[in-house]
């Protein structure tokens, strides 16, 4: 078995910034991926976040879009103004009270 192979169980770690571009993953790997990645967020107090699907025929972006109607944490969603607009997706969180 060669070693410079990376084992595909093997978490991969990455940047929690409140950018998740998920040109890097699978798609397969979204629907578990978006919740992690804003559970993580909230951990570090960051509450906008912006998700990078592309634009594409719009698979992606319809699964994000899905998964964060259902979050609890999420308390809107929606397009930026600026030029990636289609391609990205901009997310509010909640703030404990504490926090606000």
């Amino acid at each position: 078995m060669d070693d410079d192979l990376t084992n595909e169980s093997e978490p991969i770690e990455f940047p929690i910034d409140g950018i998740l571009d998920l040109h890097t993953f699978r798609p397969k790997d979204v629907k578990e991926l978006v919740p992690e990645y804003i559970d993580a967020c909230l951990k570090r107090r960051i509450f906008q976040i912006r998700i990078i699907h592309g634009k594409g025929i719009g698979a992606l972006r319809k699964t994000v879009h899905s998964i964060l109607e259902k979050h609890p944490d999420v308390i809107s969603f929606g397009t930026p103004s600026d030029a990636g607009s289609w391609g990205a997706t901009v997310v509010q969180l909640k703030r404990t009270r504490a926090e606000e």
